[in-house]
């Protein structure tokens, strides 16, 4: 099987590197760790057999993510939902509609949440060695506490790409840090991410927490896991009982990379997983998607009413919903429901919170104030509408709002991680008809 040919696909502004490897009857997606680079991989005999074999199975598509290997280097990393996209765009670009997802390590949540948000593209999702948060939480108690891992990942950046560092890193695999492949790991390394990469990767990772989001995964969900790994199996228990119907595999011994060790185990459980659900040709069901919703409403409605009259309101109101409109196209929005404000879905958390944003804006010379709410939680599509749990969260959210505020609920913080996007804690609430208090956020930058 020959070397495949690096290509690029657009995501954005972005071009994301990615490759084609073998001709199977079904694509399998693989979302890798931290740091890689398509082409550096082939160097590396252990990893190369490694993908040859899911390749005998399957077409496989491996990619950088934005800012490492060969895709572009852009500032900083980006955030989980901006990476999930980048997803869509080398399935685009390899011409594949629906595939297996696999999220691997580090690039399990990006894997998560694409597979909640379109299940219409995805087939099955397979989860190997990875977590739905890095830093110890609340409920969460198996690693270490954030400011430990951000030292640590500190520290790792101080020596990035050094012999000294990949030898522990190989040793650490229980693998032999023979000299050349010591030069080879440092090299990798070094060509995979900069320094600074590597400090911003971990500063992201601190605050990401997908485990709200583990129920909303209604696609076949495979959560494999070596016993030996440094990531303590307990975590992969817990996802895996998390995600409705998903099998759990526990493999003997084993690193953490899956193509050292008994790599042939980790690739006999995905195929074994992946190829009688993806050749099964059964249709896409995607009735319930991951989406998040946005409220907005017209803070004193009733009294500008009453100034402006019925014919000044109406005239009013038109140049409010066009302007509320111009930014739910910009920012891939879908109407749903507008009175005297809106009720719009999104595929996204940071998009959702940054139209909510630019439409407080657009309406400000119109002086027009509103209050806006959103959440992120399993929506149930009907037609063209959505309902759900999620939509009478999003409502409740929104009407806890101040005039001019927007409002989030902890579920999309903990989605943005990365975005840029700056939160004041507004406290617990208490949420009409919901159980239980509610910790809600107000955007203060975006």
């Amino acid at each position: 099987m020959e070397i495949p040919q690096t290509r690029y696909a657009r995501s954005g502004q972005v071009s994301v590197a990615y490759q084609v490897l073998g001709d199977g009857p079904f694509d399998l997606v693989w979302t890798p760790g931290a740091f890689t680079n398509v082409e550096l991989i082939w160097d590396d005999p252990a990893e190369a057999r490694f993908r040859r074999a899911l390749a005998s199975f399957a077409r496989l598509i491996v990619f950088d993510k934005r800012g490492t290997g060969l895709s572009d280097r852009v500032g900083g990393i980006a955030d989980l939902e901006t990476r999930m996209d980048d997803i869509r765009a080398v399935m685009d670009a390899a011409e594949s509609e629906r595939a297996a997802i696999a999220g691997v390590s580090e690039g399990g949540p990006m894997a998560v949440l694409f597979a909640a948000t379109y299940p219409d593209r995805t087939q099955a999702l397979v989860l190997y060695g990875t977590l739905p948060r890095f830093v110890r939480g609340s409920g969460f108690p198996w690693l270490e506490p954030r400011h430990e891992y951000l030292a640590a990942w500190r520290e790792e950046a101080l020596v990035w790409g050094g012999e000294e560092s990949a030898r522990k890193l190989l040793e650490s695999q229980g693998q032999e840090a023979t000299p050349e492949l010591v030069r080879y790991f440092a090299a990798r390394r070094r060509q995979s991410a900069s320094p600074g990469a590597v400090e911003e990767m971990a500063l992201m990772n601190a605050e990401i927490d997908v485990r709200a989001i583990l129920p909303t995964v209604r696609v076949p969900t495979l959560v494999a896991h070596r016993a030996d790994d440094h990531l303590p199996i307990e975590i992969a228990r817990e996802m895996a009982g998390q995600i409705p119907g998903a099998r759990m595999v526990e493999l003997p011994g084993g690193p953490h990379f899956p193509f050292f060790g008994d790599w042939e185990s980790v690739v006999a459980a995905v195929r074994d997983f992946v190829v009688p659900i993806c050749t099964a040709d059964r249709p896409a069901e995607h009735e319930r998607v991951l989406a998040t919703v946005l409220f907005t409403d017209i803070v004193g409605s009733t009294a500008k009413s009453a100034d402006l009259g019925d014919r000044g309101w109406r005239e009013l109101l038109e140049q409010h919903h066009a302007r509320i409109r111009q930014q739910l196209v910009r920012f891939r929005g879908i109407e749903l429901d507008t009175a005297d404000g809106f009720f719009a879905r999104f595929d996204g958390p940071a998009r959702a919170i940054r139209c909510a944003c630019a439409i407080r804006e657009a309406l400000a010379d119109l002086d027009l104030e509103i209050r806006a709410g959103l959440h992120t939680g399993e929506c149930e599509l009907l037609d063209t509408k959505v309902a759900g749990i999620a939509v009478s969260i999003g409502a409740r959210v929104a009407s806890q709002a101040g005039p001019g505020e927007v409002l989030v609920s902890q579920t999309v913080k903990d989605l943005v991680a990365g975005s840029g996007i700056e939160f004041k804690e507004r406290g617990l609430a208490k949420l009409k008809g919901l159980p239980g208090e509610w910790r809600l956020y107000a955007v203060a930058g975006s």
